[in-house]
């Protein structure tokens, strides 16, 4: 039997928990300086081993900021190369071959060949069932290496968003080889975090802080700071008062903090604020598999929820509502879906014909002498979830739903999504540069718990096919009718109730400047960042 994916990776926080793999030599790092220009930066959750193949316990921004891809995702969806200088697609569209950019060092020191990036492969791909959600991954035939600055990857059929997939965070990032454990498998632990980026780590203290400094092998432009201090405090409010005291300069990312609190620092003026344009869809995933597999049941979750308050309420009016699963802006998702209107009436009739009815002196309705009750997990780190999960308990009581809060971390949260044990479930797209084919390969794969969610979905297996099917659709017609068809099934059949669309934010001090959002929703902006 496979192992599941979130499964394994939640077993490893437990062998990780000890093992500081860290401890870099001091000549892997520039410390010249003797004034040193120094950014904090508040973090919710430990940054984890920097494994570059590794999930949880990992945190992905950080992934993002240590190490470095083939390819870069910037503004309007341009790929520019990175590691890879340059690439060639054959006319069939199953052969890349890549250029790789000469006098790139690891840094300690060692060269970046198309060894390195071989070695990265053979680990990444011994855990292929762990990738697959990563469409690309289960699409790569071979690859070999032609020389010290060529690669080449077949694919066993043309698979339109290879290129874009070349850009992710994980686990297509480069680690090297003095980094690998001796049996080349990266997926437990590495020995050491050791990259082409721009930082290298010179302290970690677990739960505590992580500090980089400036890695002096680094290829590309320098930073414009000496070194991060990445200081994890996980209760919003107390970031909050860490900025407005001085003992960090800087917030990043997404719901990081309550959107009213937003607003009273970005009034008061003491502080700068920034956000970025949408960069994924907030959702709720809606599990078929128990109560909820009445479609009735479902659709009267989407009218008794008044997103366009709720999302005002809760974010400021800084996000948007969200009326469809990926926003329109994406590729292949202009779809013209009809928005579920909110309409308590609506939303009562689809009740009483799912056979919950009202009972008198009694707040909630009832079937077979059993209240109504559906139960929402968040994670307890979301601030924006969790007042979003708050307003839509007050929503559906008045339609007698009774809507329990189940405030998880997140191993618990992907245990649950993994093993499809929820009734709905906070969750977001992927974002650029994934949606919308890796949010249906996801959808479409077994053991990520979305599948599992849609059991009872009506014509599931049809579409599951259609979304494995439509990653490898050279006609472009085509492929855009077959996204029109997955994305308004799953409309239709309610499997999915979106909420809002997602931004990150940025709160920082007055000596602070440089602050630059990308395209791709997982870089982070610090190497761009400048103190005073």
């Amino acid at each position: 039997m496979k192992k599941s994916f979130i499964s394994i990776l939640i077993g490893l926080i437990l062998v990780l928990s000890g093992c500081n793999p860290f401890n870099n030599s001091k000549n892997e790092a520039d410390k010249s300086s003797n004034n040193q220009k120094v950014l904090t930066v508040a973090i919710p959750t430990d940054p984890g081993p920097l494994n570059p193949h590794q999930y949880a316990p990992n945190e992905l921004t950080i992934q993002s900021t240590y190490y470095e891809p083939l390819i870069d995702y910037t503004e309007d969806g341009k790929l520019k190369g990175k590691l890879a200088e340059s690439w060639k697609v054959s006319k069939d569209g199953k052969t890349i071959d890549f250029t790789l950019r000469k006098n790139v060092k690891f840094s300690d020191g060692s060269a970046f060949t198309a060894d390195s990036v071989k070695m990265n492969f053979d680990a990444i791909m011994k855990h292929k069932d762990i990738h697959s959600w990563v469409g690309l991954i289960d699409a790569i035939d071979t690859y070999k290496v032609l020389d010290d600055h060529h690669f080449q990857v077949k694919l066993k059929k043309a698979y339109y968003p290879a290129l874009q997939e070349f850009t992710i965070v994980r686990p297509l990032r480069f680690l090297g080889e003095k980094g690998f454990p001796k049996d080349g498998d990266t997926f437990e632990k590495i020995e050491k975090p050791i990259t082409t980026g721009p930082w290298v780590v010179e302290d970690y203290k677990k739960d505590s802080s992580l500090t980089l400094v400036q890695n002096k092998y680094y290829w590309g432009e320098k930073p414009k700071v000496d070194k991060i201090i990445f200081k994890v405090i996980p209760d919003a409010e107390s970031r909050v008062l860490a900025l407005e005291n001085g003992e960090i300069d800087m917030m990043y990312g997404e719901n990081i903090i309550n959107m009213d609190r937003f607003k009273q620092i970005k009034d008061a003026g003491k502080l700068k604020t920034d956000i970025s344009n949408p960069v994924a869809t907030r959702t709720l995933i809606v599990n078929t598999k128990d109560k909820l597999k009445d479609k009735n049941l479902r659709l009267a979750l989407q009218h008794a929820i008044n997103k366009e308050d709720i999302v005002k309420q809760t974010t400021n009016g800084i996000e948007k509502k969200a009326d469809q699963l990926v926003a329109p802006n994406f590729p292949y998702s202009d779809v013209k879906l009809k928005p579920y209107d909110y309409d308590v009436t609506t939303a009562e009739s689809y009740l009483d014909k799912a056979g919950w009815k009202k009972v008198e002196g009694k707040t909630y309705r009832q079937k077979n002498g059993k209240p109504l009750i559906i139960e929402g997990t968040y994670l307890k780190t979301n601030e924006i979830d969790k007042q979003m999960a708050l307003a839509i308990q007050s929503d559906l009581k008045k339609i007698g739903i009774d809507f329990k809060l189940k405030e998880t971390d997140i191993e618990v949260r992907n245990k649950n999504m993994e093993d499809a044990t929820f009734d709905v479930l906070f969750w977001s797209t992927y974002g650029a540069p994934y949606d919308p084919h890796s949010l249906v390969s996801t959808i479409a794969q077994e053991g990520f718990g979305i599948k599992e969610s849609e059991v009872n979905m009506a014509d599931k297996d049809r579409l599951h096919k259609e979304m494995k099917d439509v990653l490898y659709q050279i006609d472009e017609r085509k492929r855009q009718e077959t996204y029109k068809d997955i994305f308004t099934h799953l409309h239709d059949e309610a499997v999915f109730l979106p909420l809002s669309y997602i931004t990150n934010i940025a709160i920082y001090s007055d000596d602070v400047s440089g602050i630059q959002f990308s395209a791709h929703r997982d870089e982070t902006p610090y190497r761009f960042v400048e103190k005073k």
